[in-house]
């Protein structure tokens, strides 16, 4: 039966821009395959004035066309997938590209003439660099839509690469700063989008494995650049692994421009349903008290797991690990964190209960990271490669479903607005963690822990993830109950 669901006062900027329609119960059948679904009609549309900030994205160029819209038919389009290769493509070399010379620090600090330090500030800079560019990566997002903003990263890519590669041919380490802060601006731009492109070409039921694609597609090409690089720097030097790099850059975004723009048609009911603008969007998150909870528990989620990643030899090497073990822990994080992403992602679609996956996991990461803090002391590996594997397994399953989860929670703010200022989040604190886990490092033994060890720093890790647990579990509850205004559409 046909019924009104008129949207809560506290959002009362967001308003129709033409008819609301009775919302009806759709046939799955008659949902997806191009048939107009059965709505009353003894009822009249409820008309209600046009408001200023509020904006469907991306479908229609009439508002004639965008009445149709909320009241169907929706569609999936084959030719969604383009885009998201090619953001997923963008990802993954931009994780590549800016992990080039971590892999080989030695190499890189002998050939430039300066300190195995001076050469970690290249990644240091690039991810302060996220954060001067994210305001600008919300606003193309939220105006022009994804293909803009995949252009916008591709570009910057392309130049910061061949930048990077100039510098390598005259060993100039400024030119190749330089050049690692353009690549690292384009960051913003294609690692905040998954969450705006899903909802823009995927149904409710390809949501969450569209994001997980594009998301964590950046986490595998650090993976290959950590594995490929050193062999490429032995075999050609620092210079021809930065020009192969940039090579195959500029083949991946090639393509860019013919990112289709946006569907003829929404493939849902929440892709067609009206969206805050970016003004109002912030001061509606400012007042949406779920998503403080969200928005702390992704980002120490975000930075410890980046953290681990990043110090993984120092928190092994003391305990007698290689640096080969180390970097094998490292790889095991990451591919099963993606083989399990990929298994969790189509299940979350199905069961659209990502608020219960979330609060499942979010315990058994913050064991994880306990567990890790005595660990190294077995000397076991394959206990240091299980626990990395738990690890990566229960990050990589939570980050797409935490994403779509804030989308569903936040909305009718766009979904670009709150992903962009979770990731935003992530790399500061990712910053913050190194920082002070740097400065946590035993100057000598510390409770049977050996000198150089970071026993202090894990320990510092482990309190904040679980923090996060009572956090997780608020959500929903108490004064943190879902906005009456984010079910309206869904």
């Amino acid at each position: 039966m046909a019924s009104y669901q008129p949207l809560a006062p506290v959002y009362d900027g967001l308003q129709p821009t033409h008819e609301l329609l009775p919302m009806a119960t759709y046939d799955t059948d008659e949902y997806y395959n191009e048939r107009p679904p059965s709505r009353a009609s003894s009822q009249a549309p409820l008309r209600e004035e046009a408001s200023a900030d509020t904006t469907y994205k991306g479908y229609a160029d009439d508002i004639e066309h965008e009445t149709n819209f909320r009241q169907g038919p929706f569609r999936l389009y084959k030719r969604r997938f383009i885009g998201l290769a090619q953001l997923t493509l963008v990802n993954l070399i931009l994780a590549w590209g800016s992990g080039t010379f971590g892999s080989i620090a030695d190499s890189a600090a002998e050939y430039f003439n300066v300190s195995v330090n001076t050469i970690n500030w290249l990644g240091t800079a690039g991810s302060l660099a996220f954060l001067p560019t994210a305001p600008l990566a919300v606003w193309i997002l939220n105006k022009s839509g994804p293909k803009m903003a995949i252009i916008i990263a591709s570009a910057l890519v392309l130049t910061g690469n061949w930048i990077r590669y100039a510098g390598t041919r005259t060993a100039s380490f400024r030119t190749v700063m330089v050049g690692q802060v353009i690549l690292s601006f384009a960051q913003p731009f294609v690692l905040c989008a998954p969450t705006r492109y899903s909802k823009l070409w995927f149904s409710d039921r390809g949501r969450t494995s569209a994001t997980a694609v594009a998301s964590l597609s950046s986490a595998l090409g650090a993976v290959i650049g950590g594995l490929v690089g050193p062999q490429l720097a032995e075999a050609s030097n620092i210079s021809g692994l930065v020009l192969y790099t940039s090579i195959i850059s500029s083949v991946a975004c090639i393509p860019a421009p013919f990112v289709p723009k946006a569907p003829p048609t929404p493939p849902s009911a929440f892709a067609a349903a009206p969206v805050l603008g970016l003004r109002k969007s912030l001061g509606t998150l400012l007042r949406n008290k779920p998503f403080y909870l969200m928005f702390a528990s992704f980002t120490i989620f975000v930075a410890a797991f980046q953290t681990s990643a990043n110090l993984v030899v120092q928190m092994l090497q003391p305990y007698g690990f290689s640096e080969v073990q180390a970097g094998i822990a490292s790889s095991v994080m990451v591919f099963v964190g993606i083989i399990a992403a990929a298994i969790a992602s189509p299940i979350l679609d199905r069961l659209q209960n990502h608020m219960l996956a979330v609060k499942c996991l979010t315990p058994v990461i913050a064991g994880s990271y306990l567990i890790l803090i005595f660990i190294p002391q077995t000397h076991s590996v394959a206990g240091i490669y299980v626990i990395f594997a738990v690890i990566g397994a229960a990050s990589f399953s939570i980050t797409p479903g935490t994403l779509e989860f804030q989308a569903a929670w936040t909305h009718p703010v766009s979904p670009e607005v709150s992903s962009t200022i979770c990731w935003s989040g992530g790399q500061l604190f990712t910053a913050i963690f190194i920082i002070v886990m740097d400065s946590l490092v035993n100057k000598k033994t510390w409770h049977g822990q050996p000198p150089g060890s970071l026993a202090k720093g894990l320990v510092f890790q482990a309190a904040m993830t679980v923090l996060c647990v009572p956090l997780t579990l608020l959500t929903g509850r108490w004064i943190f109950k879902r906005p009456a205004a984010s079910i309206t559409h869904l």
